[in-house]
């Protein structure tokens, strides 16, 4: 079950998605550096919330702890995933999946008609979980990871159909 709102849920297993905000960086952080072997530092999503006009992102909760969170640019009518990241232990439980489409939902709303994203070569699961939900392949961004130099594909999804 997914709830949006502003406050945590208290309803256990019950997924909480709400705009971030500063004070949950230390949260972020946690997420962050259990899904990457090379992590976004706290100042990056620190200048994505406070400076960038494009950039919206949003936490997901259970009983009061981020378990996860994604982040879009939106730029006209393109929205952008940055990332999507899930804290280890609640891999599997298609926290992923279910912020996938809240921030389709929320790109749809914002007025984008189309949405694109990279990931990585090796990341099968992820590739796999996008073409579900109707992403497809458009290109290949090579050496585009600096932590290994992996390329990575590039796909996007029509989001007017």
């Amino acid at each position: 079950m997914v709830k949006v709102c502003e406050a945590p849920a208290t309803v256990n297993n019950v997924l909480s998605i709400r705009p971030m905000q500063v004070a949950d960086l230390q949260g972020v952080m946690r997420v962050e550096c259990s899904a990457y072997v090379s992590p976004w530092r706290l100042e990056d999503f620190y200048r994505e919330l406070t400076m960038n006009q494009l950039a919206h992102y949003f936490v997901a909760e259970q009983n009061g702890e981020i378990v996860a969170f994604v982040g879009i640019w939106l730029m006209v009518d393109e929205v952008h995933i940055t990332n999507i990241a899930v804290y280890q232990e609640h891999r599997g439980k298609k926290i992923g999946e279910q912020l996938l489409l809240f921030i389709l939902d929320e790109a749809k709303r914002l007025g984008a008609v189309r949405t694109i994203l990279e990931v990585r070569v090796s990341n099968s699961r992820a590739q796999n979980l996008y073409v579900k939900h109707r992403f497809r392949f458009v290109g290949l961004r090579r050496n585009y990871y600096h932590d290994n130099g992996e390329d990575a594909f590039l796909m996007e999804r029509d989001l007017r159909c």
